[in-house]
């Protein structure tokens, strides 16, 4: 008995561990968005589940529309996203995705097979498959305010930045909650003289917890060469998820997979869609459509920006997805036609040839395995000279 109840209590007691374990977990911020620092408040969580991205690219402008899906219980949230020249910030079109996700779907087609699989008549048994306004930005040491605006749901502040310190001193003064490594992370954007777009969200119902896929927003500025902000993912606790389609001019490719997986590309083609939100952002002449995925298991191993290149050539690709079909003719199994078919033939030939080899032996004056009287034998018999 004695040991039966030290048995219990060291099992009450890894439980209590491993759920103050879980707490603990739950009590730590989760720093994690693919384009820029996610950063919320440290007594909660929030982490990105999936990043969609959109960009256009016409050798002289860049426009990134991008899409969070989001989970916690976190009630507001921040990131920031580095730009290589000045951007113009508005809402995007939420319709832009969807339509994205019907022209990269793939396409169905159907494979046909003849002899019945264990789903199959007749070896199936049972059931079938189961298929508040905005604050006034003050200025503050190396730290610019270009704008500050109210988007919908957005507070959008874009900045300029001469000293990474100063700039997290900024955001942080003005209620942008950042983790301590983010001035290390921005660095190498102070140093190449990029320009910042920070973003604080809240949810529009009192007291409620940001969740699901937030309103995108859609970001334009100059550059000549595609990019893609990364960097400071490496900040993320959590793996990232990547999913990017590519508007240009040409077929495009990442240069590198920046520490992540290798990207897979699922979709490539030239698309021309008039009246639509693609269509409206890739021109009037359309653009090649290239749609990308990624992931970053460990996203503290991502070691730069996402720069995208032309590829060799502008090869077409769409993913197939394949439905395998019982072959029928009429609704019936063509392998039950086969098989009866062939049964019946093989009836067929027996009698056939049952037929041919009596009618051979009738010519030949053979006996017939009953046994008919010697006809021949009487005849002689009748006509001899003794009778």
């Amino acid at each position: 008995m004695e040991h039966r109840g030290v048995r219990r209590r060291r099992a009450v007691l890894v439980v209590l561990m491993l759920l103050a374990v879980q707490l603990v977990s739950l009590a730590r911020p989760a720093y994690a968005c693919g384009c820029g620092a996610m950063v919320v408040n440290p007594k909660t969580t929030l982490s990105v589940n999936r990043e969609t991205s959109v960009v256009r690219w016409d050798g002289r402008t860049e426009q990134i529309v991008m899409s969070l899906a989001v989970s916690g219980n976190a009630p507001d949230a921040a990131w920031i996203m580095p730009v290589p020249h000045r951007a113009t910030v508005k809402l995007g079109d939420s319709a832009l995705f969807s339509e994205l996700a019907g022209i990269t779907a793939p396409a169905d087609k159907e494979l046909s097979y003849f002899w019945p699989h264990s789903n199959d008549w007749p070896f199936q048994w049972g059931g079938g498959d189961t298929a508040e306004a905005p604050m006034p930005g003050a200025r503050a040491p190396g730290v610019g305010v270009v704008g500050r605006e109210r988007l919908g749901p957005f507070d959008v502040a874009r900045l300029t930045a001469t000293d990474p310190d100063a700039l997290r001193g900024w955001l942080k003064s003005h209620g942008f909650r950042l983790p301590d490594s983010l001035a290390t992370a921005l660095r190498p954007y102070v140093a190449q003289h990029w320009e910042y777009v920070a973003i604080r969200l809240a949810p529009s119902e009192r007291y409620g917890h940001l969740y699901g896929t937030l309103d995108p927003l859609h970001l334009s500025f100059a550059s000549d060469r595609l990019v893609y902000p990364m960097r400071l993912s490496r900040l993320a606790r959590t793996p990232q998820s990547l999913g990017l389609y590519v508007l240009a001019p040409h077929r495009m490719e990442p240069r590198s997979s920046i520490g992540g997986a290798k990207p897979e590309v699922f979709f490539a083609g030239r698309i021309k869609p008039k009246g639509t939100a693609v269509g409206r952002l890739a021109g009037g002449d359309g653009a090649f459509l290239t749609a990308i995925d990624q992931s970053f298991p460990q996203p503290e191993r991502i070691r730069g920006d996402h720069e995208l290149r032309r590829a060799a050539a502008d090869t077409p690709y769409q993913e197939v997805r394949y439905t395998y079909v019982l072959m029928k003719v009429g609704g019936v199994p063509a392998w039950l036609l086969t098989v009866v078919g062939a049964a019946a033939l093989v009836s067929v030939s027996v009698v056939v040839t049952a037929l041919v080899l009596r009618r051979r032996r009738r010519r030949r004056g053979v006996p017939s395995p009953a046994g008919p009287a010697p006809q021949a034998e009487e005849a002689s018999s009748a006509g001899s000279p003794n009778s």
